[in-house]
């Protein structure tokens, strides 16, 4: 007994910890779509941390029914509870005061020159609704501009990709409840491995 101990105790201390590690810190989860791109992109594997506090512009994982359906999706927090959040031709204001989006200058530059025609290339449906598109950030009636209260202990969720992405303008608000956690860390593709900013 106290040669297996020797042998193996280490090794079982160290699957035990992970496994209780993954149960209540942290999980895996596959992006599903475009609508973070470019900041994360179609098929890249994460890991959430369930025990952070979520605060403004984080990336998260939250879980999402729709049709009896339930999956996790990645977004962005945008509107923290009792925040009022206005859009106003690509310009977010959260509580009357101007905020910067820095993530979305990429995108928002194509939008400019080219409606995203050629990023966009791989796809004619994202072709086409950027075509028609208004504004980068519209709702879901395609307004470009449009004022949201979020309500007390939920969070507005939206997409870095605007044009492609089912988010809070569509489904509404989430409650912390349904917030699994924050993404901190890519670990696929090894090209990307690292921390997530």
């Amino acid at each position: 007994m106290k040669h297996f101990i020797k042998e193996w105790g280490l090794f079982i201390l160290f699957m035990l910890a992970f496994g209780l590690s993954r149960w209540f810190i942290w999980q895996p989860v596959k992006v599903d779509g475009h609508s973070m791109d470019p900041t994360l992109a179609n098929s890249e594997r994460l890991i959430v941390i369930r025990t952070t506090s979520i605060n403004r512009f984080d990336i998260v994982v939250a879980r999402e029914t729709e049709d009896g359906q339930t999956k996790d999706i990645v977004k962005r927090v945008i509107g923290m509870p009792g925040d009022i959040i206005s859009y106003k031709n690509d310009i977010l204001y959260v509580n009357g005061k101007k905020v910067s989006e820095p993530y979305l200058k990429t995108y928002q530059k194509a939008f400019k020159d080219d409606k995203l025609q050629s990023i966009y290339s791989y796809n004619s449906f994202f072709q086409q609704r950027a075509q028609t598109s208004t504004a980068f950030t519209t709702d879901a009636s395609g307004n470009a501009e449009f004022t949201v209260t979020v309500p007390d202990g939920e969070y507005y969720l939206l997409g870095d990709d605007r044009i492609v992405s089912k988010d809070s303008r569509e489904v509404g608000t989430f409650e912390r409840t349904a917030i699994i956690g924050e993404v901190k860390f890519r670990f696929w593709p090894l090209s990307s491995f690292g921390s997530v900013e």
